[in-house]
């Protein structure tokens, strides 16, 4: 087999029905639609009209709110940053902040801050870290290991406050 022979198999492409294109195409005059009424002319708007009822969106009680002020913060766990650290990617010498760990690959944007958490492997490294948040065991964990958690204030937090 070649790749100019390969092809759908057959009726798996349909082409589009062409309505208005005469009496004898089946589609036409009408074009689908039937005789008079909203839905037969242009610019129909009955979406979710229940022929007077109340509609569902209507009948069923709204509930809870967008905090629109929230921190978006990136979760980035032990061990993969230990993989990094294997890798020979981060250095585990320097302070492990926001923008080493986009220029290691390990993060791809650091949006409002990064957020260190307990998961995977962590092998004992004497690390510092300079984040915006960390659970209690993540911060327990890089303690174990002789190193050092700083908790600072996330990008949003610190533009609204200077």
């Amino acid at each position: 087999m070649k790749l100019n022979e390969l092809h759908d198999n057959p009726g798996a492409r349909k082409p589009r029905t062409r309505v208005g294109r005469g009496i004898g195409s089946g589609k036409g005059k009408t074009g689908g639609r039937g005789v008079k009424g909203q839905t037969s002319r242009t610019g129909v708007s009955i979406n979710g009209f229940e022929g007077g009822q109340m509609p569902l969106h209507r009948r069923i009680p709204k509930r809870g709110f967008t905090n629109h002020m929230r921190m978006d913060y990136v979760a980035v766990n032990l061990g993969d940053v230990q993989k990094a650290i294997d890798a020979k990617k981060l250095d585990a010498g320097a302070v492990i902040d926001a923008e080493a760990l986009v220029k290691s690959g390990v993060l791809r944007r650091s949006r409002d801050g990064v957020r260190l958490l307990a998961k995977g492997d962590f092998a004992a490294k004497k690390l510092r870290f300079s984040v915006v948040g960390a659970s209690a065991a993540a911060i327990a964990a890089v303690e174990k290991a002789g190193g050092t958690v700083e908790l600072l204030k996330a990008k949003a937090e610190a533009e609204a406050a200077g």
